[in-house]
Parts: C-alpha cells; sequence; structure tokens
C-alpha cells in the first residue's frame, strides 16, 4: 500500500475531513488533496508530523511494503491533545483579542443611531440649519458608516479562529500542573467578574429611567431624543464593562473542564447567541422604521423595554422546552 493510501485510510479513521487534518498539520487542505492523490509527496518533516498525528512509526507510512494495520487501531479515539501552561496562556491571551473586537464592533453598532437622533433632535432646535430630511440622511449614512466598521471588526475575528479551536473544537487535557494554576487564577478573578457583572446590569436596568422620567414630565421632542442618546451610550457602557470581563471568566473555565465535550450549559449559550444575533438587530430595525415613519420618538422607544422584556421570555421559552425534550 502507498502512501497516498495511508493517508486517506488513516484520516478516515479517526473521522476526520481533509481539513482537519490540514489543520492539525498547519498546512493547506490543497496540500493535503495533492498527497492522497499522488500529485505530491510530503517532505521528511512532513512524514514525521504525520506520525505523530496518526501515531504511527514513520517506517509504517514509508515502506510500501507495510500494509497491515493493527487492529486496535481500526476503532482508535482521536488522540487527545494536551495543553501546556504556555498554550493555555496564549488561549486567554487570543480569547481578550477576539473579546476586544467583539466588544468594539457591538458598541460601534449599537451607537450607529446616535448621529441620527442627535441631527434629529438639532432639527427640533432649530439649530445647524437643518432640514429634517438632511438630517435623516446624514444620520443614515453615519449608520451605514458605524456598522461597516463594526462588521468589520467581526470580520477580524477570523485570524484567531485556528488559535483557539484547540480548546474549544478538540478533546484535550492539561499538562501537570495547568488545571491548579488556572482554578487558582480563576478564584481571584471571580471576584472581579462578578463586580463588573453587577455594575454593568445595574447599567443596563437604568439606562431606561432617564428617558422615562423626561417622557413623563416633558413632552419636549429634542430632550427626548437626547435622552435617546444617553440610553444607547449607557447599553454602550454596560457593554464595555461586561464584554472582557465575560469572554476571560468563559476562557478560565473551558480550560478547567478539560476536554471539548460540549456540556448542556454552553449547548444553551449557544442558542442564546444565536436568538440575540438574529432579535436585537431586527428590533433595533423596527425601532428605527417605526421612528422615522412616524417621527414620533415620544412614544417609539418603548420598543426597547417591551423589546428586552420579549427576549428574556423568549429565552425563558427556549429553556422550558428544552426541558421538555429531555
Amino acid at each position: 500500500m502507498i502512501l497516498a493510501e495511508k493517508i486517506v485510510r488513516l484520516r478516515k479513521q479517526f473521522g476526520w475531513s481533509q481539513e482537519d487534518l490540514a489543520e492539525k498539520m498547519n498546512i493547506s487542505r490543497q496540500s493535503v488533496s495533492k498527497w492522497e492523490s499522488t500529485n505530491s509527496i510530503p517532505d521528511l518533516n512532513r512524514i514525521i508530523m504525520l506520525a505523530e498525528v496518526f501515531d504511527v512509526s514513520t517506517d509504517f507510512l514509508l515502506k510500501d511494503e507495510n500494509e497491515e494495520f493493527d487492529s486496535r487501531d481500526e476503532n482508535k479515539e482521536p488522540v487527545t491533545v494536551k495543553i501546556s501552561l504556555e498554550q493555555a496562556v496564549k488561549y486567554i491571551e487570543n480569547k481578550m483579542e477576539v473579546s476586544a473586537l467583539i466588544t468594539k464592533g457591538v458598541m460601534l453598532c449599537v451607537c450607529s443611531v446616535i448621529p441620527l437622533l442627535f441631527f434629529l433632535a438639532m432639527v427640533e432646535t432649530n439649530r445647524f440649519d437643518l432640514t429634517g430630511n438632511i438630517a435623516a440622511t446624514i444620520g443614515v449614512v453615519g449608520i451605514l458608516v458605524m456598522v461597516s466598521i463594526g462588521v468589520s471588526f467581526f470580520i477580524k475575528i477570523n485570524q484567531y479562529e485556528n488559535d483557539i479551536a484547540v480548546i474549544e473544537n478538540e478533546a484535550f487535557e492539561l499538562a501537570y500542573g495547568v488545571h491548579s494554576v488556572f482554578k487558582e487564577k480563576l478564584k481571584e478573578f471571580r471576584i472581579t467578574y462578578n463586580r463588573r457583572l453587577s455594575v454593568s446590569i445595574f447599567i443596563f436596568i437604568i439606562s431606561f429611567v432617564p428617558l422615562m422620567v423626561v417622557s413623563i414630565f416633558s413632552g419636549s421632542s429634542d430632550i427626548i431624543l437626547m435622552m435617546l442618546i444617553v440610553l444607547f451610550l449607557m447599553i454602550a457602557l454596560g457593554i464595555y464593562i461586561i464584554g472582557p470581563v465575560s469572554a476571560k471568566y468563559e476562557a478560565y473555565n473551558n480550560i478547567l473542564k478539560g476536554n471539548s465535550v460540549e456540556t448542556t450549559k454552553s449547548k444553551r449559550t449557544k442558542r442564546v447567541e444565536k436568538l440575540a444575533a438574529l432579535y436585537w438587530p431586527l428590533l433595533t430595525a423596527i425601532f428605527l422604521g417605526w421612528s422615522l415613519l412616524t417621527m414620533n420618538w415620544g412614544i417609539t422607544w418603548i420598543v426597547w423595554p417591551v423589546g428586552s422584556v420579549l427576549f428574556a421570555a423568549l429565552v425563558g421559552l427556549m429553556e422550558f422546552l428544552d426541558k421538555e425534550e429531555l
């Protein structure tokens, strides 16, 4: 059996695609495809890496007469990766970089409506000599620009996917001493996490207060618009506070769990994240569409508290249905 056939068979025994093997070898999928189709032959260093990845000898790979596969290999479980302290620390750093990009993108998307609200408020006070159409045009352009920049931050996350995939997508075990180090780190960090979580939740809750007070005691459209700006700024501040600490807390727990088995909790979290990714942009679109159509900002702000309660209800419904399935 030639080398190309052995690579194909071993890869399939582990249940890996060509992309999976390429990622473990730090090469392109096309390179693996060329090896398996006999269009090219891996060099000696790659042969050694293949032997380590497949847990076989280099002699077995190189000598065509070695065609017998150990029966124990047929049902072999995927190799468990051992994570060193340096790799774990690097994972935390990469997660924080990803969190910084996500936080910047989300904050820009949340604040993208602020220029529109500001210029509409200026129209109400007859400042800058702006008409409603010009203010709306400038505001919409501002939304598009800020959202585009925010999306660019989201796209940059891709550069970290390979670095964090080992811990998040593969089975692994920690090297000696790593678990105790990060258990202590998590214990110390939990105080900071709880404090910032409490502060951010408090900010989210009171972010509606200025707008509600102004709506009740003043009917001035320009003041209501400015309070809407305050609302979005407070939401952005809450995101800025909770984003990094949440990412670090999650990263510590990912390392300490010691494997990539997806727990029920993580599955629920991912479902909530998918719901949020669709729900909040849709709610923003409804708010802007209704507001621009009616120009009654003193009423349309009610979308946010109602939408927040509805989101919590949807998450609760998902939890209920999940339990019913169990």
